[in-house]
């Protein structure tokens, strides 16, 4: 197709592989771990090795052309056998090496993986750990992510799943200040009448519903206020400040409510919310550090499938 040529390096077609897979030299970079310069200049350097242009560039974006589209195909699945192929050696090592990228949402970075972190790098340290702190939904492919940690509700059907907690109660807390000039509401439908602090979801940019239960009553409240945030923390702040009510998790406030900083509302009516899964693409070969993760996982606790 090109002729005479001097071939490619290894490092020009992964830095290729991963331009095409992002369509962005900054990000590329990152996933990569090169700099931009480096990767701009690998990408010049394969272009004039094969004698075409790859990819189209202005200022605000980054396209294959038909050329690039072509050699991407082809050489994306080699690529993914070298990875493959390198990743079997593990098998024969007594303990396993290379690199875990997560991502994982921001309550279950500090809840749920912080407390592994220290202990898990103990038993394998030849292994890189990459976690990735994000509350968007990102694509596990294009992200080059071997699993992620989040709610339940937020993960995609194809992947396997491995339960880290059971679903957390869900309280209705106010600050004493803020109650210093307002009724206290005694059933959920008397929340109309009070500044509710909102949580949007940060995955999909929907409004958390206020559902609640009393045996076999199920109410769910449209509530209003002053306040929409989609930070946790932001949330529990803004609630001591008593700028509101809200409805969060009670391992989140329980300490508030000890001390007296926080009271709760509506205490005869129950709700959750779904749990923290860890989750992984469904494929036969796993990574060998993905496999002593889940693993690992498994084994610190009564977490299941």
């Amino acid at each position: 197709m090109f002729g005479r040529m001097v071939h490619p390096q290894l490092v020009e077609l992964t830095a290729f592989v991963a331009v095409a897979e992002q369509l962005s030299f900054t990000k590329a970079a990152v996933q990569v771990g090169i700099s931009l310069p480096t990767i701009s200049q690998r990408i010049r350097s394969l272009e004039e090795r094969l004698g075409v242009r790859l990819f189209n560039r202005t200022t605000r974006s980054v396209a294959l052309t038909e050329a690039g589209e072509r050699l991407f195909g082809e050489i994306k699945p080699i690529i993914e056998g070298l990875d493959h192929a390198i990743e079997s050696v593990n098998f024969y090592r007594d303990k396993p090496i290379g690199a875990l990228r997560l991502a994982v949402s921001r309550p279950a970075a500090i809840r749920q993986l912080a407390p592994l972190i220290s202990p898990f790098l103990a038993e394998y340290p030849a292994i890189r750990l990459d976690v990735v702190v994000d509350d968007t939904d990102r694509d596990m492919v294009s992200g080059r992510f071997d699993a992620g940690i989040r709610v339940g509700r937020s993960i995609e059907q194809d992947m396997t799943i491995l339960r880290l907690s059971d679903d957390p109660k869900m309280v209705v807390v106010a600050a004493p200040r803020y109650l210093e000039n307002c009724s206290v509401p005694f059933v959920p439908k008397d929340l109309h009448g009070h500044n509710c602090i909102r949580f949007r979801w940060p995955w999909d940019g929907s409004i958390q519903p206020w559902i609640f239960r009393n045996g076999r009553e199920n109410i769910e409240v449209r509530v209003e206020g002053s306040l929409t945030v989609n930070d946790v923390d932001l949330l529990l702040s803004a609630t001591l400040d008593g700028i509101g009510i809200s409805f969060m998790a009670e391992s989140v406030v329980e300490s508030y409510i000890a001390e007296g900083r926080l009271l709760e509302l509506l205490a005869d009516w129950s709700s959750s919310i779904p749990g923290m899964f860890l989750y992984y693409p469904s494929r036969r070969q796993q990574p060998m550090p993905l496999q002593v993760f889940v693993d690992f996982v498994r084994k610190r606790g009564r977490y299941r499938l």
